[in-house]
Formats: structure tokens, C-alpha cells, sequence
């Protein structure tokens, strides 16, 4: 199905029939996606007060798992603001437009010290004078590594605190990137780019999200595409999500 959409005074036309997934799914297995420092995600049959497996495969007329995971440390979540502050915020509640302009971007990251980092330069250079709602940073290497890494203790990449600033300050609402967070994996809590892309310090922006460990395969060009945001609907901080991305036609 072809559409048309307007955004920033512009139409642009949409293929819905050719959705790019850029989500990690969620595994119990060791080989599943992981950061701080958490076992692996585990999905089990509900065993009732007699012993019995809720499992086809052992006699039950259905299967009814339990899943127990942590939506930062196992796979491709969308946050809010309510992540880092004392007050509450349920990004189900705070979230409520699922369709962007957005742009993909591939950055090399820089080395910093011990650290490996996304500066504002190179997100100036990306972006140039474009205005999207939605940015997605597909960082190089690019490897399907990225869908079982165990990040704990590996110092990740992340961005600088001016380069969150840069993202709030172009009127970005939703960052989406190949990372287990957007800030340095031990920063002693300061959490410098999630508080300076919500602006903690300002005027707070309980409308934007934050979404990290997705993952952007190579044969996704550069450019604009429209975003479609996917997420469940879990009254919580951060909540499990499956962002879509669908190319722009060109005429």
C-alpha cells in the first residue's frame, strides 16, 4: 500500500508493504543481546501449585509462559525521561504520536581518551540543516555482532554531552541508536547525554524517547525514511519496543 504524508510542509510517499525492522529480538538464551550486568532473559512455562507444566509438549492444552527480563539490558527499548528522575514518568503514558520524519545516519566513532565516543561535530556533519523529529545512529563497525554482544564491563561507545545538547537544541524528540545507552557505561551516575537530550535542567521534555540496542543492518542507505515507533505498553520508565522504518519514494 502506497501513502502520502506531510510533514515539514512537504508530501512524501510511502511503501507500508516494505517495513525495515531495525528491533533485536528478545531470546532466552546466553547469546541474547546483554548490559549491566544481568543474567540472560528467561522464558519458562507457569508451573501451578501441583506441579504441573503449562506446555503442550508435556500434556497441557496450551503453552503459558512466564518471561522475566529487564527492558534496558536485554534488547531494543524505547525510555523516557522518568528513567533518570526521582519523580515518575511511564514513557506509555508520554508517548503518544508513533509516526516521525526521521534520519539515518552512519557515524564512525571517535576515540577519546580510553573511550570511544559520538561528538557533536560529527553529528553536525551528518545532519547538516535538516530538521527530523527522528534521528537513528547506525554506528561502524557494523556487524551482526551487535545482536548477542555481551556489553557488560566493555566500556561501550556513547555520545558526548554536547552532542545530546545539539539533538535537543535541533528539535530532536526521539534518538535511536546500535547502543546499550547513549551515555558511558560507568559515569559514576551522572548520565550526561540522557540529561542533557531531556534537558533535566530546563524545561524538561517528557514527550521525547530514547531508544537504544537496535540494530541498522548495512543494506539500509543513509537518508530520510518515516519512523514508526512500536512499543508495549508497559506503565514503566522504559518499556520493550519495535521501531519500523519505511522507505521515502521518490518520484
Amino acid at each position: 500500500m502506497i501513502a502520502s504524508i506531510q510533514a515539514n510542509s512537504r508530501k512524501y510517499k510511502i511503501d507500508f508493504t516494505k517495513p525495515i525492522d531495525i528491533s533485536i529480538p528478545l531470546r532466552a538464551a546466553s547469546t541474547n543481546v546483554s548490559a549491566y550486568y544481568l543474567e540472560p532473559p528467561k522464558i519458562d512455562p507457569a508451573i501451578d501449585n501441583q506441579g504441573y507444566s503449562a506446555q503442550v509438549s508435556e500434556g497441557a492444552s496450551v503453552n503459558f509462559n512466564n518471561i522475566s527480563f529487564n527492558p534496558h539490558a536485554h534488547g531494543t527499548h524505547t525510555e523516557c525521561v522518568g528513567h533518570i528522575t526521582e519523580a515518575f514518568y511511564s514513557v506509555n503514558q508520554n508517548l503518544k504520536q508513533f509516526f516521525f520524519l526521521a534520519e539515518v545516519i552512519t557515524v564512525v566513532v571517535e576515540k577519546l581518551g580510553d573511550d570511544l565516543v559520538i561528538s557533536k561535530k560529527q553529528l553536525q556533519f551528518a545532519l547538516g540543516n535538516k530538521k527530523r523529529k527522528a534521528v537513528i545512529i547506525r554506528t561502524i563497525p557494523n556487524t551482526l555482532e551487535k545482536l548477542n554482544k555481551q556489553y557488560s564491563h566493555t566500556n561501550p561507545p556513547y555520545l558526548l554531552e554536547d552532542a545530546a545538547t545539539y539533538l535537543r537544541e535541533k528539535g530532536v524528540e526521539h534518538l535511536l541508536v546500535d547502543l546499550p545507552s547513549i551515555d558511558k557505561e560507568k559515569d559514576e551516575g551522572e548520565w550526561l547525554a540522557h540529561n542533557a537530550f531531556w534537558d533535566t535542567k530546563g524545561k524538561i521534555r517528557t514527550q521525547a524517547t530514547i531508544t537504544e540496542f537496535i540494530y541498522v543492518q548495512n543494506f539500509v542507505k543513509d537518508g530520510t525514511y518515516f519512523l514508526n515507533l512500536q512499543i508495549a505498553p508497559f506503565e514503566n520508565d522504559a518499556t520493550p519496543s519495535k521501531p519500523v522504518l519505511y522507505q521515502v519514494i521518490t518520484d
